[in-house]
């Protein structure tokens, strides 16, 4: 999803970067050399393959150094003059979306969302954003909206304000319009699709659990799912949330009786891919300031589809 205009950097320190915009106002595709050329023309031909060379310019946002990148009719280009941008890379995360408010990433398993207090200092999905943050403007900080389980793989969000972080987290079940997760079940599951409702509570290992009726300390949830696909004795399911709970999807898949694959906290008894088979896909939310509707997915991992036989979705 792009916006009509590309997120702008902002400083390094007390002086903004200069960064000279244009949009591609014709009808016509041109090439991202021949464009800068044809918009800049007394700024010396060198400057701008300095500029393409080094990570200067952006093409809605995403940074390019590709001479002929296509620039598509209004598409927006931006050359900071001043330094390189800073680009998001990290091997245990990628950056989906950003903006002023709000970043999306497509966060790894194996990676928390957020410090867990041990005195023992881990990276997280949180610290890794915080640093890129400051990099591009040492002011800058991100705040926690939601999280995902270490072992979880998929979208999250974090906003850059305080207001967007309480416009997220006071209203959240009006803000998040759809959360899906796939995951891979073991064993077939026979009923196609259906819906699980129960109260979940923690045990004081912090182990969730769930009951069919209410009591103190427990928490309606409710679980939607869909079978994708079947095969080599395991099921692909995609899990949407009403609620959301801790280890709910978790929870509730034990509680078909077929538990999600590598859960061996919650009753599974393989393992094939060495992970946790639960990866959250789809992330659809009202933004924060504007209320734009933003909707993100990523494919299906591969090991997933892989394990059920490469269902052709």
């Amino acid at each position: 999803m792009a916006s009509s205009r590309p997120y702008r950097r902002k400083t390094v320190d007390s002086a903004p970067d200069r960064i000279l915009a244009r949009q591609n106002r014709s009808q016509l595709t041109e090439g991202l050399l021949s464009f800068v050329a044809d918009q800049f023309k007394d700024t010396p031909r060198n400057d701008h393959k300095k500029w393409l060379k080094f990570g200067h310019i952006m093409i809605n946002g995403v940074v390019t150094t590709q001479f002929d990148a296509p620039v598509e009719p209004g598409d927006w280009v931006e050359i900071n003059v001043t330094r390189p941008y800073v680009v998001f890379r990290n091997p245990r995360m990628q950056l989906v979306y950003e903006d002023d408010d709000v970043i999306v990433v497509n966060k790894g398993y194996g990676l928390l969302s957020v410090g867990t207090g041990n005195a023992k200092k881990e990276a997280t999905a949180y610290n890794i954003l915080k640093d890129y943050v400051k990099d591009v403007d040492p002011r800058q900080k991100i705040f926690v909206v939601h999280r995902l389980d270490r072992a979880t793989s998929g979208l999250m969000m974090f906003a850059k304000s305080p207001e967007a972080q309480e416009a997220m987290q006071h209203n959240w079940n009006n803000m998040v319009l759809e959360r899906r997760y796939v995951a891979v079940l073991e064993g077939n599951l026979k009923q196609d699709e259906g819906i699980i409702r129960s109260y979940l509570g923690e045990t004081s290992r912090f182990e969730v659990y769930s009951s069919n009726e209410p009591g103190e300390g427990l928490r309606l949830a409710t679980t939607r799912y869909k079978v994708l696909g079947r095969g080599n004795g395991y099921t692909l399911v995609e899990f949407s949330l009403d609620t959301g709970r801790k280890n709910q999807i978790r929870v509730h898949a034990k509680e078909l009786g077929h538990p999600i694959a590598g859960d061996r906290k919650y009753g599974a008894k393989s393992s094939p891919i060495n992970r946790l088979a639960l990866h959250a896909r789809t992330l659809r939310f009202a933004h924060p300031v504007t209320r734009k509707d933003m909707r993100f997915e990523t494919p299906i991992p591969a090991k997933f589809l892989k394990m059920t036989g490469g269902a052709n979705l």
